[in-house]
C-alpha cells in the first residue's frame, strides 16, 4: 500500500508542478470564469497574471485544488465501475500537487530572477560603454578648445617698460 501512495504522492507533485508552470504562461481559464462570475466593471484586465494557483495565496490554492480533485474524483466515481480513490489517496493527491505548485513556483521565480539579472548586467555593461565614450568625446572637444592655434608669424612680445613707452607713461 505504501508503494501506491508514493507513486500516487509523485505523479501529484509532477501533476501540480505541470499545473502551475501551465498557468503562469496563460490564464485563459481563469479570465474566463473571472468573466462568468463578475460584472463588467470588476472583471480582471488581460495584463493581470492571477490564475487559480499562480499568484494566489495557499488558503486560496488549496480550496481550488480541492474543488478541482474532488469534481474529477466524483466525475471518475460515477463514470467507472471501479472504485479508484479512497480517503488517504484523496489526500495524498491534494497534498503532493500542492507541494508540485510550490516546488514550480520556485523554479519559475528562480528562472525569472536569473534571466533578470542577466539583463541587467547586459544594461550596466551597455552604460558603462557609452559613459566611456561620452567622457572621451568629451575630452576631445575640451583638448580642441583649450588648443591655440599656432601663429605662422610670431610678434616678439614686448617687455613692460615698452609698453608703457607706447601708452606714453613714461
Amino acid at each position: 500500500m505504501f508503494t501506491q501512495e508514493l507513486i500516487i504522492f509523485i505523479l501529484a507533485v509532477l501533476f501540480g508542478i505541470l499545473l502551475y508552470w501551465r498557468e503562469s504562461k496563460n490564464n485563459y481559464v481563469f479570465r474566463l470564469v473571472n468573466r462568468i462570475t463578475h460584472s463588467k466593471e470588476q472583471q480582471m484586465k488581460i495584463t493581470d497574471k492571477k490564475g487559480f494557483l499562480f499568484m494566489q495565496p495557499f488558503l486560496i490554492r488549496l480550496i481550488y485544488m480541492t474543488i478541482l480533485i474532488l469534481v474529477s474524483y466524483l466525475i471518475s466515481e460515477f463514470l467507472t465501475p471501479i472504485r479508484i480513490l479512497n480517503i488517504k489517496f484523496f489526500a495524498t493527491i491534494i497534498v503532493g500537487t500542492m507541494l508540485g505548485t510550490y516546488f514550480a513556483s520556485v523554479i519559475i521565480f528562480a528562472n525569472n530572477k536569473v534571466e533578470n539579472s542577466h539583463d541587467i548586467i547586459e544594461e550596466t555593461i551597455e552604460k558603462g560603454k557609452e559613459m566611456f565614450k561620452d567622457l572621451t568625446e568629451t575630452n576631445k572637444k575640451e583638448e580642441t578648445k583649450t588648443a591655440k592655434p599656432k601663429d605662422p608669424i610670431k610678434e616678439p612680445k614686448k617687455s613692460a617698460r615698452e609698453r608703457l613707452k607706447d601708452k606714453g607713461y613714461l
